[in-house]
């Protein structure tokens, strides 16, 4: 005689349940990599603009509420037509990626670096104010300049302008940003 067990009606709701759960776990983590993908930029490991100002107006936020000083920096990539030109647009996304890179490993893990598009970058500096910021846009341009990157066993220099706007209570991100990017062409102007 075979004792085989008869499923039943309870057996069976406790595997459907089971087979729910892990499809909802799976169905969750897809979710959590696309609102992930939507804030950062898909070249490079920055932020993309719509990342980086949501961080901006929630730091604004925290600035407002907690009178923490915040300096944003505003940068455009000099030359940056040549590198595409010269050597072409992969060795221009190379370019992207290595000042995204080396704008993330000089500043602090609560800062915030975005790609705003094309050429153009700004990063978030907490706890820091505008002298702060001109030292650290100094420091950074020396950095990309001294680093620039290789392609193809051809060095090409990196190079930019940056903008530096201090935190002064503005209530618009669009506004703050606008600031230092007038700063930045100001600065580029002059150069």
């Amino acid at each position: 005689m075979n004792h085989v067990a008869e499923p039943t009606a309870e057996t069976d709701l406790h595997a459907e349940i089971e087979r729910l759960r892990a499809e909802v776990a799976a169905l969750t983590a897809r979710a959590e990599a696309a609102e992930a993908l939507a804030d950062h930029d898909v070249l490079t490991p920055a932020l993309n603009r719509r990342g980086f100002m949501t961080v901006l107006n929630r730091s604004m936020a925290f600035c407002r509420r907690h009178d923490v000083q915040a300096v944003l920096l505003y940068l455009d990539l000099d030359g940056f037509k040549g590198v595409n030109d010269r050597l072409g647009h992969a060795a221009g996304d190379a370019a992207l990626v290595r000042v995204a890179d080396l704008l993330l490993e000089n500043v602090r893990e609560s800062d915030a670096v975005g790609r705003l598009g094309g050429d153009e970058f700004a990063l978030l500096l907490l706890h820091a104010g505008v002298e702060e910021g001109r030292d650290k846009a100094q420091r950074l341009a020396q950095t990309l300049e001294a680093e620039g990157f290789q392609w193809q066993g051809e060095r090409a220099a990196l190079g930019g302008s940056f903008g530096v706007r201090a935190y002064a209570g503005q209530t618009d991100p669009e506004v703050w940003l606008s600031e230092a990017d007038a700063a930045m062409w100001l600065r580029k102007k002059g150069r």
